[in-house]
């Protein structure tokens, strides 16, 4: 099977509410007061980051993997009707053929299916751009992200990392 090609880019995506904007370091100062609760660190680990540190992240981010092999595509996530960014959602892809995803929505904007139409969004865009593979490792207490990924078509798969589950949506590359 062929390796992602490095032209997978982050492009601007729009769904019924929300659009998805490549992330710049500029999103920094508004995502770490959309992100700022340890609450949404109880299954990852970590602490929410102040705007400084998240402008330096979203800036490596912006650079690329070092690793040529590597895409690293980043999205904010805008809901139009407020016009705030409420969360991120995030696409890794290579060297294998395979395209891993993650996403988070801030506590105040959480129940209204933001993280499920971001990352349907997200698994779509990586098929229409000829990944075959997507995978999320969630852990299994997280009943929310457990219910995203379900909704984004991804299944449990028997394969575990650091306590996550391995979900996958497989062979299926073009058809989103």
């Amino acid at each position: 099977m062929p390796v992602p090609s490095p032209a997978f880019v982050p492009r601007p995506l729009r769904t019924g509410r929300l659009d998805l904007l490549p992330l710049l370091p500029d999103h920094a100062e508004e995502l770490a007061a959309a992100l700022d609760d340890p609450a949404l660190h109880a299954f990852t680990g970590g602490e929410p980051l102040r705007a400084p540190a998240l402008r330096e992240r979203y800036a490596r981010w912006a650079a690329g993997s070092p690793d040529p092999r590597v895409v690293w595509a980043n999205w904010a996530v805008r809901l139009r009707e407020t016009g705030a960014l409420v969360g991120t959602v995030q696409a890794t892809v290579g060297p294998t053929p395979v395209a891993e995803v993650a996403w988070v929505t801030g506590t105040p904007w959480q129940g209204r299916g933001i993280a499920t139409e971001a990352a349907k969004a997200l698994v779509a865009e990586v098929l229409r751009q000829g990944v075959p593979t997507v995978v999320a490792h969630v852990h299994p207490e997280h009943g929310a992200s457990v219910a995203v990924a379900a909704a984004a078509g991804l299944r449990p798969a028997p394969h575990w990392q650091d306590g996550e589950r391995r979900w996958e949506r497989a062979g299926e590359a073009g058809k989103a």
